[in-house]
């Protein structure tokens, strides 16, 4: 597990220092209608007197390992999208160590419902919903924006439910409009070495419940790449080139396939960019923020 243990450590200590000016907010809004904290989200709100805002998920990377971890994805990536005129999402979902995929993306899809269902209640505009999140955060945002419109998805003899039933709102779209992905995990097939799959000490493993060789359905099924076509949203990718946690060659593979389906915007490779620091930088934001601005039409 020490590789788990740096890929933490790593997102810890890169939480940006933004100074935080911070409108309105909404703090630990339950979305699935019970009492767990991993089904809890904040609203922020820029300062500013517009009558609503264009609202972006964010997700945090924790190898998927964490239920409660939305203050950290704020203080990574919130800031500059409330600087550049939208409301922030920040949301918790279930542990793979207490839930195995696809909890995970069920959640995810029940908070975007969540938030489309109650949008007048935090002055949000969800005419156009963005989503990003950075390492397990990417993949599960990478993962929400490649099943727009899917409910379920079958590899081999294995059907997954990836829609799911939770909260109160199971009639509402869980689509998005655009995709940032900061350095997810997308191909689980070439997690190790850029070729093959990783052992049982991996967090992949954790999430499927087992040896990612042993399980090859899931491990398709878990993988955002085996599912772009040419109705998905727009994608930006964003990766170190010294990411040594999830390899750069992921978001190569990820950004040739979604280029293949003509629904790459962007692909920036950081020099010298790791898995948080460096990468996340004044001009990185910008681009995520750029993407977002025009992709909203705002």
């Amino acid at each position: 597990m020490k590789s788990i243990t740096l890929f933490l450590f790593l997102l810890l200590f890169s939480v940006s220092a933004h100074s935080q000016s911070v409108g309105e907010k909404w703090m630990d809004v339950n979305y699935a209608g019970d009492t767990l904290s991993a089904h809890t989200l904040d609203v922020y709100l820029p300062n500013g007197n517009q009558p609503s805002y264009h609202p972006i998920v964010i997700i945090y990377g924790s190898a998927w390992f964490s239920d409660e971890w939305k203050g950290v994805a704020f203080n990574q990536i919130g800031q500059p999208l409330l600087d550049a005129g939208f409301a922030v999402v920040s949301i918790n979902h279930r542990s793979s160590r207490t839930d195995a995929f696809p909890a995970q993306i069920q959640d995810v899809k029940a908070a975007i419902r969540f938030v489309r269902a109650n949008a007048a209640d935090y002055n949000l505009n969800t005419s156009f919903l963005g989503i990003t999140g950075y390492s397990s955060g990417g993949h599960l945002s990478s993962l929400a924006g490649v099943t727009n419109g899917i409910s379920e998805l079958t590899e081999g003899n294995t059907t997954l439910n990836i829609e799911g039933t939770i909260g109160d709102y199971t009639s509402t779209s869980s689509n998005v409009d655009a995709v940032v992905d900061w350095f997810g995990p997308v191909d689980m097939a070439r997690m190790q070495d850029c070729s093959t799959v990783k052992g049982l000490d991996s967090p992949e493993a954790v999430i499927i419940g087992g040896a990612p060789k042993d399980l090859p359905d899931m491990v398709t099924l878990l993988s955002p790449i085996n599912y772009v076509d040419e109705n998905d949203p727009p994608f930006l990718v964003i990766h170190g080139d010294s990411d040594d946690i999830v390899s750069h060659c992921q978001s190569v593979f990820f950004s040739e396939e979604l280029d293949r389906k003509g629904v790459l915007e962007e692909f920036i490779s950081v020099p010298g960019g790791k898995h948080g620091p460096v990468t996340f930088n004044e001009e990185t934001f910008k681009s995520m923020t750029d993407f977002f601005t025009e992709k909203a039409g705002n």
